[in-house]
């Protein structure tokens, strides 16, 4: 099955397709700096060729850590490559992604997808190649049930999967009960343990309607968890279908009943949902990845590796940005916290994957999670990359044997133990992400201001497990 549109060049196409298949609503997107999908929907009689190329205006002093009340007006431009059918509208719906702009036309600086354009032309600026190729492996988990409330006098949440191991002694009348995956232990059964297959299947079907080329899915490590696969693009295709993905997982599982989360730690004593990051460099047809120096990597890889884990803990403001992601980056649950590099090994932050072709070489950042910001992660560590090759940035010796073991890694660096010290960290270390412009202090500093908010918000307020842990002290 293919995309449900053509590929478009100018307004006057995207027009012209609008009323060959009659659609009634425009569907303008952008997305913010926490990662969320932002709409404003026109009705077809309100859009014109002028609309679609001198765009919309919006209400930015809405938008967390963006505009205040006194100057908040701002325009969408629409991305005409981006546009594809909703398939989950009733009406029909034409989605169109829009870079952020300030009124007079110039971009927004705190943009997300102003980043992600900035960085790839900072790419061809620096001479070491021209296009920079992503491919992320987000997992999530999908719920039948849901419950959360956070109060001054109370706090609770609730999660229930017919997956659960802790479903094993109910009794159900409509659902069989008696196959289910243990405690990690979900790891690509066939059904009837995995009971997900159809739905899974379902997201990626509709995913190839929305122009993304499927690949693959199945059942991930933890009950109730998944993983879909889609093929690889350049870093702003990829952040974009990144947005459509998320879209796509949460309104199929919606239709089914059913509720998905991508957040990094859901579920106590068992996995959380991470992000492995593939990322190559290339210059036209060649590839600048493969070499000879270590596990068929050339020089320039190794170095790009080095920026990555000298920025480590910089980059887990972004790549990590969530309180909740530091309770997945513990020993213990296939999260790796060890910023050293390996070929195959699994344990290290950055893995080399194994790969007879040398136009597939390329590295693998295992530790980001899916609650990250598309735009801001994959430019954050193409910029630490590119700071790793202009600097020759040496990655050291290569992380061998099982990295979980505290004897084998002691005296490696380890990403940052939580929220607030990824950024604490970014506000130091800041200046490889300024380079071309690509990020600017404003952006910086208004984000982390946005997100001390949640660090603040964790650390003030009681937990029900200090309940469990110091009431009767």
């Amino acid at each position: 099955m293919t995309s449900n549109t053509p590929p478009f060049t100018s307004a006057k196409s995207i027009l012209d397709y609008a009323n060959e298949k009659n659609v009634q609503f425009f569907d303008f997107r952008f997305t913010d700096a926490r990662g969320g999908w932002h709409h404003l929907t026109f009705h077809s009689s309100a859009v014109d060729r002028d609309v679609l190329e001198k765009g919309v205006m919006f209400d930015g002093s809405s938008i967390a850590g963006w505009k205040q009340i006194e100057n908040s007006d701002m325009l969408l431009q629409p991305d005409f490559e981006s546009a594809t059918l909703d398939p989950f509208a009733a009406q029909t719906t034409l989605i169109i992604s829009c870079d952020v702009l300030e009124p007079a036309g110039g971009p927004y600086a705190r943009d997300p997808r102003g980043v992600a354009k900035r960085a790839e032309s900072y790419l061809k600026k620096t001479g070491f190649a021209d296009t920079a190729y992503f491919g992320p492996e987000a997992e999530f988990f999908l719920f039948d049930d849901v419950r959360f409330d956070v109060q001054s006098q109370h706090s609770f949440f609730y999660t229930n999967s017919s997956e659960g191991p802790y479903n094993s002694g109910q009794e159900d009348e409509l659902v069989n009960l008696g196959h289910r995956p243990a405690p990690k232990g979900g790891y690509i059964p066939v059904s009837p343990i995995d009971h997900m297959t159809d739905i899974r299947s379902e997201m990626l079907t509709v995913l190839e309607r929305m122009g993304l080329a499927a690949e693959k899915h199945h059942h991930e490590v933890a009950p109730a968890q998944h993983e879909l696969g889609f093929v690889y693009s350049t870093l702003l295709k990829t952040a974009d279908n990144l947005q459509k993905y998320k879209y796509v997982v949460k309104n199929v599982a919606k239709n089914y009943g059913m509720t998905a989360t991508f957040m990094p730690k859901p579920i106590d004593q068992d996995n959380g949902s991470g992000m492995h990051v593939h990322q190559s460099l290339w210059n036209g047809k060649d590839p600048i990845f493969p070499g000879k120096v270590y596990a068929d990597l050339s020089q320039e890889a190794l170095w790009y590796i080095g920026g990555i884990l000298k920025h480590g803990k910089a980059l887990n403001a972004f790549t990590n940005p969530t309180t909740n992601s530091y309770k997945r980056l513990v020993p213990g649950y296939e999260a790796p916290v060890i910023l050293t590099y390996s070929a195959r090994n699994r344990s290290a932050c950055i893995r080399i994957p194994h790969t007879p072709f040398p136009k597939a070489k390329r590295i693998e950042a295992r530790f980001p999670d899916p609650a990250s910001n598309p735009y801001f992660c994959f430019s954050a560590m193409l910029m630490a990359g590119l700071d790793g090759i202009k600097n020759k940035i040496d990655p050291g010796e290569p992380g061998e044997g099982n990295l979980y073991d505290p004897h084998v890694s002691r005296g490696i660096p380890q990403v940052a133990r939580n929220l607030r010290e990824a950024l604490e960290a970014l506000d130091k270390d800041r200046e490889f992400l300024k380079e071309g412009g690509v990020f600017s202090d404003d952006l910086i500093d208004g984000y982390i201001s946005l997100k001390m908010e949640e660090v603040e918000a964790l650390e003030t307020k009681p937990q029900p497990i200090e309940y469990k842990l110091y009431y009767s002290v």
